[in-house]
């Protein structure tokens, strides 16, 4: 089962993760802030995440790990 990470210390919450999913299952936590004022992405649902790494080739701070 595929699934990712966002290392929250690097994640600024630019978005740009968000758009790149296929599957729509990446947000930005609105509950949440970082230590440096962001609001971290997160994946929605891990069951439907296919690993494809659109999110991780896409995040410019390369906060994002998949594993497949």
């Amino acid at each position: 089962m595929a699934r990712i990470a966002v290392d929250e210390g690097f994640c600024k919450g630019c978005g740009l993760c968000v758009d790149a999913c296929p599957r729509s299952i990446i947000e930005l936590d609105p509950d949440r802030i970082t230590p440096k004022g962001y609001h971290p992405a997160h994946c929605i649902d891990d069951s439907r995440c296919t690993g494809c790494a659109n999110c991780a080739l896409m995040c410019p701070d390369v906060a994002i790990t998949v594993w497949r």
